[in-house]
């Protein structure tokens, strides 16, 4: 697994690539890249690292897990995710993001957490927030209107967006507008859309408001229809384009998505 990671990140970066997304959740994800970064002598900025804290990854490996990830947006969760990011990744780490934020887990609430976020944006490590579910939009907007102090920790947000699912749109643009990053996650649908993956990355890389774009992509080869995707023609119309969804739909299906 290592070595098809290494495989991976080798074409992503020959591919013009700079953006690598891990999480504390994603197995071992932030190891493997620390080994890829420290065996190919790549220097802190000439990749941008982002990564997540607030899942642990509990799946031990097994696609039958019960249960794969547990959600903790506590601050002491987030020290100790953070020391263990920071451990693997070193100076490498640019983007540290809350993962799956959500108004119901409180963590846009939590003073603690928030004042955390703040010091860690002091220390030079952009912080951010990924979102999911169909009320995604009102979690970047209270992102927004966060206030520590009279200070917003976050500079970027990443979500969920693709041809089936384009309600955070409208948000994003209103994130772009104030400056921050916006990061476009699942633009297959979780694999819905892989039999036309080069236009459906085409459609969400056309987005004004996108700055990075992520592939998902495991193989060479799926990487290689996500770049193809960025740098072929623009502007051609997709005229079989499957329309949006209702958001309640959308994610009620990919809640029944297996994992893989």
């Amino acid at each position: 697994m290592e070595r098809r990671c290494h495989a991976v990140l080798d074409a992503a970066r020959a591919a013009g690539i700079r953006y690598v997304d891990a999480a504390r959740s994603y197995g071992r994800a932030e190891e493997f890249l620390a080994s890829w970064l420290a065996d190919r002598g790549i220097v802190p900025g000439e990749i941008t690292v982002g990564s997540k804290w607030g899942y642990r990854y509990t799946g031990g490996w097994r696609l039958d897990a019960a249960v794969q990830e547990r959600k903790d947006h506590s601050a002491g969760n987030l020290r100790r995710q953070l020391a263990q990011s920071r451990a693997l990744l070193g100076a490498h780490l640019g983007l540290y993001q809350i993962h799956s934020a959500t108004l119901e887990s409180g963590v846009l609430e939590d003073a603690e957490v928030l004042t955390a976020l703040v010091d860690l944006a002091d220390s030079g490590v952009a912080v951010g927030l990924s979102v999911s579910g169909p009320h995604q939009g009102d979690v970047v907007r209270r992102a927004l209107a966060v206030a520590v102090g009279g200070r917003n920790p976050f500079s970027a947000v990443q979500a969920t967006w693709n041809v089936l699912e384009p309600s955070a749109g409208p948000a994003l643009a209103a994130a772009h507008d104030r400056g921050w990053g916006v990061i476009v996650k699942e633009v297959l649908a979780n694999g819905r859309l892989a039999d036309r993956a080069a236009r459906a990355t085409e459609r969400a890389v056309a987005q004004p408001w996108a700055d990075v774009v992520l592939s998902g992509a495991v193989t060479t080869s799926q990487l290689g229809v996500g770049v193809a995707a960025v740098v072929g023609p623009a502007g051609e119309q997709w005229r079989d384009a499957p329309g949006p969804e209702a958001p309640e739909a959308y994610w009620s299906r990919r809640s029944t998505l297996p994992w893989e």
